[in-house]
């Protein structure tokens, strides 16, 4: 359970030094420290559940989301997490794992995720199709479609057929949200993809 410094001092309020208190139960090993301010009272508990309290609002993204999905074939041992407006990156390294903050469009941020429920637990992650949207806004502007190809299923290591799989209705409208060169080769190939089965 997250449990913050306010709520530990009211918790402890009627000792001599709840402060006191609180600093040798962190010795203890009884609160774990996620951040300043904030503690966990399960050392086992998965660092994606804490994901959101971190640094929010946020949602879970990029290469994390990707792996969580089976879409890369690598381990992702970082917690890489979505923002807006926050216009730098952030990097908290914890007891729970290292958690990074990135940007994605402000009109882009409330759409494609999803909440999960956990042992008492919520934590917002991506899904498939705004992972890769996502993880595209981050990279440098492809030439054309097959530079884009090379980035999607070479670079990112993307499961072609996992991601052929995915709703390409869905990555379209999302992709339409990100306006950058990127994203409009997506769309192009996405398009083109289709109207290659149609025929």
């Amino acid at each position: 359970m997250v449990i913050s410094t306010a709520m530990l001092l009211q918790k402890y309020a009627l000792y001599a030094n709840p402060a006191a208190k609180i600093a040798r139960l962190v010795r203890n090993g009884v609160f774990i420290p996620v951040m300043k301010g904030l503690y966990e009272t399960d050392r086992s508990v998965p660092g994606y559940y804490l994901a959101g309290i971190i640094y929010g609002p946020s949602y879970l993204s990029f290469e994390f989301a990707l792996a969580w999905h089976d879409l890369i074939p690598e381990a992702v041992y970082v917690f890489t997490c979505a923002t807006c407006g926050k216009k730098k990156k952030k990097q908290y390294e914890t007891p729970f794992g290292v958690f990074t903050y990135r940007d994605v469009p402000v009109a882009a941020f409330p759409y494609g995720t999803r909440l999960h429920e956990e042992h008492g637990y919520g934590f917002v992650i991506a899904s498939p199709e705004k992972a890769v949207c996502d993880l595209l806004y981050t990279r440098s502007p492809c030439a054309n479609r097959r530079e884009l190809r090379c980035l999607l299923f070479d670079d990112m290591r993307i499961d072609e057929g996992a991601f052929w799989n995915m709703s390409q209705e869905k990555m379209v409208e999302l992709a339409g949200l990100y306006r950058t060169v990127n994203h409009r080769l997506l769309i192009s190939m996405l398009h083109s993809r289709r109207m290659s089965e149609d025929s």
